[in-house]
């Protein structure tokens, strides 16, 4: 009898101390919500335009995107790679009128506005070709 109490005491102190480390785990911070489409401007290069950002994210997948840019030149393209560490976004994707050219993105969120940098580099190199800056704010969820 009395080892069964034991048992059972032990128990319960195993059972009540996990609980207690369970609720001493904070919860992971959640980003700001990223996801939706940025919308603003780029320049450099002696050249501006419309600069669209659309950030997506599938359930608990990888944060994805693509850009919109308007003016000379004009195009779309997907990104290559996407990160943001922060409030810092880092992202490049393939240059559409130049395949052997790609352009590598910087920027920091402010609230619902992100301010950035642009570069031009040929692949595989770091010395830049072109670069300016853009910034987008986001829409509003209609």
């Amino acid at each position: 009898m009395r080892m069964i109490r034991a048992i059972g005491c032990v128990l319960f102190v195993l059972g009540a101390v996990s609980v207690v480390s369970a609720q001493e785990k904070p919860e992971p911070s959640k980003p700001a919500p990223l996801t939706g489409t940025w919308t603003g401007t780029w320049e450099g290069a002696g050249s501006s335009g419309g600069f669209e950002l659309t950030l997506e994210q599938v359930k608990d997948g990888p944060l994805t995107g693509r850009v919109a840019v308007t003016g000379e030149p004009e195009y779309k393209a997907v990104f290559k790679s996407l990160t943001f560490d922060g409030k810092k976004l880092t992202a490049s994707y393939d240059f559409p009128p130049d395949a052997a050219a790609e352009v590598v993105l910087a920027a920091t969120a402010h609230g619902d506005k992100l301010n950035g940098t642009w570069g031009l580099v040929a692949k595989g190199e770091k010395t830049e070709v072109a670069s300016g800056s853009w910034t987008v704010t986001k829409a509003s969820p209609k």
